[in-house]
């Protein structure tokens, strides 16, 4: 795979935590680099089942496995003040030096609006995730320096702190985004972009924004990570990959903003009208590991150099083998 990594998406949401470490050092033994753990308060389906804390699921995936990994993604908004954020993430990054990266986006009301705060528009909340992005890069530098800092801002106040446990590098910031405003402006305050799969056009205009954001701010956007996190439904049966589609993960086929939305029951009714159909150009779901190589080759190609994969059925060690001997050995950059 040449300088590709392709890593395993644990999908807390699904899986116990124990069940979702032991399928995370699973899937490195079987050749996946590193682990994406997704951080939600809620399921998106009561059919999923799961949600445990990502912070202490990574504390175990640190424990058992040796590749990458970080929380894909975190919230620093409401549920958490960015402070809690940064001491979370210095901890992990301390515990296991150079293994860890912060994900970051502007959250869901279905986890988020459990602390009964009011859910903005998104304008709003992106530029409140990039004042906790401050924050967050304030409290690592000022920490690692042995200063305190302290911060101001419109949606949040930090009185002078500093980190007393931190890691000597402080781990890097990466920004998930499917918008291109959002993307000019990680290009130019974060160290890398997290995205999902999307038609090739969006991709690229995305990376466009990110990289004009970047050259603004003097970095080299062609050292910054292009992170993807990819969907997809394979079992030996096209019958099979399909029926795992439709009952494991049917947020997978809805054609709108699932932002908004306050509840894994609200989401299972609309799931109902969910029909194979709506997948289609939205996560393959195929029996033919070839299929999938080169849907995922395509992404490639455009241009990431790191991909999480998450196969959404329940067969996940069946998946994992067959991913490790068919896909991974024929994926390059």
């Amino acid at each position: 795979m040449s300088d590709l990594q392709v890593g395993y998406a644990a999908m807390l949401e699904q899986f116990a935590p124990m069940e979702a470490v032991a399928l995370s050092e699973y899937a490195e033994s079987r050749g996946f680099s590193g682990v994406m753990a997704a951080d939600h308060f809620q399921p998106w389906v009561p059919q999923q089942g799961q949600s445990a804390f990502v912070w202490n699921v990574l504390t175990a995936i640190g424990e058992r496995t040796t590749g990458d990994m970080g929380p894909g993604v975190t919230a620093p908004t409401f549920r958490w003040h960015p402070a809690m954020v940064a001491q979370a993430s210095a901890t992990l990054a301390a515990m296991y030096p150079g293994r860890h990266w912060l994900g970051l986006g502007a959250g869901e009301a279905l986890n988020e609006h459990i602390v009964g705060q009011y859910w903005p528009e998104p304008p709003e909340r992106i530029n409140r995730m990039f004042e906790a992005i401050d924050i967050i890069k304030k409290l690592f530098d000022a920490s690692i320096a042995g200063k305190d800092v302290k911060h101001q801002g419109t949606f949040y106040r930090l009185e002078t702190t500093r980190l007393w446990t931190m890691p000597e590098v402080a781990p890097p910031i990466y920004v998930a985004t499917a918008g291109p405003v959002a993307a000019r402006r990680a290009g130019r305050e974060v160290d890398g972009l997290i995205t999902v799969g999307a038609p090739k056009e969006k991709i690229s205009h995305l990376f466009s924004r990110f990289e004009q954001g970047a050259r603004e701010a003097g970095k080299d956007p062609d050292s910054m990570p292009r992170i993807l996190q990819l969907h997809m439904s394979w079992a030996p049966t096209y019958e099979e990959a399909l029926q795992n589609a439709m009952v494991e993960w049917p947020n997978g086929g809805m054609k709108f903003p699932k932002a908004d939305i306050r509840s894994p029951f609200e989401l299972e009714q609309i799931a109902k009208m969910v029909r194979p159909e709506d997948f289609e150009g939205r996560m393959v779901i195929s029996e033919d590991p070839d299929v999938h190589r080169e849907y995922i080759q395509g992404f490639v190609d455009l241009g990431f150099d790191r991909v999480y994969l998450h196969n959404v059925g329940r067969n996940q060690r069946e998946w994992i083998d067959t991913f490790a001997g068919d896909v991974l050995p024929k994926l390059h950059r």
